[in-house]
Parts: structure tokens; C-alpha cells; sequence
């Protein structure tokens, strides 16, 4: 495993070029590009650049960030593998050749009790997936809708939804940038629409997720 360097000062200057409009290209040693919107690696292609409102994101929507890979987790690569990164608050993914490697910013369950760790699968894909809040979701909160549907700006689930093998865990999208790089879920995993339309295009049904 190659152990990458801090990225916090390189975040700082890449916020600054950011605002300003600037694209970095894809420059590494290790043969990795940088987001312009969070310093973090991205691997193979760079994705698609966020709204310009969130190029200034403030302070605490980052955390510092390990380089992780597959193989720490599995034996073999299979359809592709998701590693969604508690402490890093962040998304990566490798298909099943690795020919395209992600690594996307994401938001992460508000508590620990609503962390749920360990490995599943992805066992469905849907274009703007309905909303649908769980009872202790309710329980919280009495006034939630029974459901929201899919494409709705009320839904929370952004434009594509990949579902696990756990029940009501997601990997999805959203359009409150707001919540990215923050403890603002329920449980799921949630990126910029940007991103989670890249990541829905290449990841099949059955590709392996770890949450940890």
C-alpha cells in the first residue's frame, strides 16, 4: 500500500483556484488527479466539476483522507467494489477490470447508531428512486410525507440511486450540496448528482460494497 501525503495544505490552495475558476490537471506521482473542489485523489478520469456554489465550501465539509484499495478488503475484485469510508467521508470505486477508478467526496450518517458497517452488495439501480422514510425516521419526525417521488426537488435522493443488500441503505445522489462532506444522513451514502450520475453509468448490480 502506498502511503500518500497529508492533503490539507494542497486542499486549502486547490479551494482558492477553485473559486477562482481554475482547472487542475491531473498531475500526481502515483498517477492521480486531484478535485478542484475537495484536494482529494481522484483516480482514473476526474469527474465532472460541482455547481460553482459549492467550490467554496467552508471549512468543515472536509476531513482528512485515506487512500484505500480493493484488495484490503477482498480476495478478488469481481463486478467492481464500492468502499464507502466513514472517517474519510469518502466514496471509492474500481470496476470489475479497473479501468475506471473513482474516489468521490459523500455525506455520512449523523450518528453512530445509524451507521451501519460491514459488507453487502449492490442489488438494484434506479433513475430518480422515490423516497420513501423509514418509521423511526417518522417516529422522529411525524410530519414526513409517506413518500416523496422520484425527480421531486423535496426528494432527498438526488438523481440516481444504487441500492445495497441491506434494506433502505442507499448510495445516492442529492441536490443540497450543503450536506456533502458532512454527518447530515440517515444512514446512506450521498454524493453530488455530478458524481453519482458517473458512478450509476459504471457500477454493476453485484458489485461488492464495504462500509467501514
Amino acid at each position: 500500500m502506498v502511503n500518500h501525503p497529508t492533503f490539507s495544505d494542497r486542499r486549502t490552495f486547490l479551494r482558492g483556484l477553485a473559486a477562482a475558476g481554475v482547472i487542475v490537471p491531473a498531475t500526481s506521482a502515483f498517477g492521480q488527479g486531484l478535485d478542484p473542489y475537495t484536494g482529494q485523489p481522484i483516480y482514473g478520469s476526474m469527474p465532472a466539476p460541482v455547481p460553482a456554489a459549492t467550490s467554496s465550501a467552508p471549512e468543515r465539509n472536509l476531513s482528512s483522507f485515506r487512500a484505500r484499495h480493493w484488495s484490503e478488503f477482498y480476495p478478488t475484485i469481481g463486478k467492481g467494489v464500492i468502499l464507502a469510508d466513514v472517517t474519510s467521508r469518502a466514496v471509492h470505486y474500481w470496476s470489475a477490470d479497473e479501468s475506471v477508478q473513482f474516489v468521490f467526496p459523500c455525506s455520512i450518517p449523523m450518528t453512530e447508531d445509524l451507521t451501519r458497517r460491514g459488507q453487502a452488495e449492490i442489488v438494484r439501480k434506479v433513475k430518480n428512486p422515490p423516497w420513501t422514510p423509514t418509521a423511526s425516521m417518522r417516529e422522529k419526525d411525524p410530519n414526513l410525507p409517506q413518500q416523496v417521488a422520484g425527480g421531486d426537488p423535496l426528494n432527498p435522493l438526488g438523481a440516481y440511486g444504487l441500492y445495497l443488500s441491506w434494506p433502505a441503505y442507499l448510495v445516492h445522489g442529492t441536490a443540497d450540496t450543503r450536506k456533502i462532506g458532512r454527518k447530515s444522513s440517515s444512514g446512506c451514502y450521498g454524493l453530488y448528482n455530478e458524481h453519482v450520475t458517473q458512478l450509476f453509468e459504471v457500477a454493476e448490480i453485484g458489485t461488492q460494497v464495504t462500509v467501514f
